[in-house]
């Protein structure tokens, strides 16, 4: 039996009543032991891959539970088992667990060939926009911002929840806010293209800490950097650091008398993090004060709101025709799309 994916088995069995014998190959993501108030032992698995998270409740008279208690977390393992999505989302019967070879651990870590393929045009975009701006100081800091955390920007996820909450999801994101904002920046005379470019590459670069994932795996453990500073600020200090590392690359293009001069451009560009949010209670220490601000800001929201639809459109089920429960932090019901999705 081939394995599927978590995400393919949920777009299979979401608003089916069947149920479907299957294997997957997963990373354990967390391991919790509890009872229920009869007393009876489960465990609590959140099982992950290239393309979902899901939790799992295995019970103590499974082959699963027992491997799972001589079982540590970041391990991975080929689930196997009928799976069927219920009230409480995916589920399996009488799940059973074995340890993967190492091809077998290559293939998971790697995603299926449609996601490594996605990712690679998502990078090669970044390559070939920001190698292309015309203002050499952008461009110089872009290409480090790349160059510098490749591989981070290949595993970060852009939120821990929400949306996009996956290794690669803030590449993912990034890549589509870049798409958005080269069809937006020429509609509007008022806003320097590069300048929004920039500020989408760089708005979240502060999650390349906050929301790192482990170099061979799906799991983002939080670190100290992240919780006490937070990405904004993260962001703003990385910016910082690399606008000097660009200006030592290349002195001429960062001459004081270039217009505009180098130090009103790099405000420009710190704006831009730190009022991407758009509300101050929503956590930007400033509000958007320029039109790259106020369209980067939209942008990010557009994006990330379309990602948690169709997150719902995905797990929750149909509650009338046509209609799914929003998932947090959206609320209430939402409609299908007339594109079918």
């Amino acid at each position: 039996m081939a394995p599927v994916t978590l995400g393919a088995l949920v777009r299979k069995l979401n608003g089916s009543k069947d149920s479907s014998v299957e294997s997957v190959y997963i990373q354990l993501a967390g391991i919790r032991e509890g009872r229920t108030a009869a007393g009876k032992p489960f465990i609590d698995l959140e099982a992950a891959d290239s393309t979902a998270r899901v939790k799992f409740k295995i019970w103590s008279d499974s082959q699963a539970f027992t491997y799972l208690q001589q079982s540590r977390e970041g391990d991975v393992a080929e689930l196997s088992g009928r799976f069927l999505v219920n009230d409480y989302g995916l589920n399996v019967n009488q799940p059973e667990l074995e340890a993967l070879t190492d091809a077998q651990s290559d293939a998971l870590l790697a995603g299926t060939p449609e996601r490594q393929e996605r990712l690679a045009l998502d990078w090669k975009l970044f390559q070939e926009t920001f190698g292309s701006l015309q203002d050499a100081r952008l461009r110089t800091v872009a290409l480090l911002a790349l160059e510098s955390y490749e591989k981070k920007w290949k595993r970060a996820a852009a939120a821990r929840s929400y949306h996009h909450a996956r290794r690669g999801g803030l590449l993912e994101h990034t890549a589509q806010m870049l798409r958005c904002a080269i069809a937006l920046a020429p509609l509007y005379e008022e806003v320097t293209p590069d300048l929004l470019y920039c500020g989408v590459l760089f708005h979240d670069i502060g999650k390349l800490w906050e929301n790192d994932y482990a170099e061979t795996g799906f799991t983002s453990q939080p670190v100290r950097k992240g919780e006490l500073i937070g990405h904004i600020t993260i962001g703003v200090e990385v910016a910082n650091r690399l606008w000097h590392e660009a200006s030592q690359k290349d002195p001429a293009a960062f001459a004081p008398d270039g217009k505009p001069s180098p130090d009103l451009v790099r405000d420009h560009l710190l704006h831009l993090i730190v009022s991407h949010h758009g509300e101050l209670e929503f956590g930007s220490p400033v509000m958007p004060k320029t039109p790259e601000g106020w369209l980067l800001h939209h942008i990010d929201n557009i994006d990330a709101k379309i990602e948690m639809l169709r997150g719902a459109y995905l797990e929750s089920e149909e509650v009338a025709p046509g209609l799914v429960q929003a998932k947090r932090p959206m609320m209430g019901l939402i409609a299908r799309p007339l594109s079918g999705g």
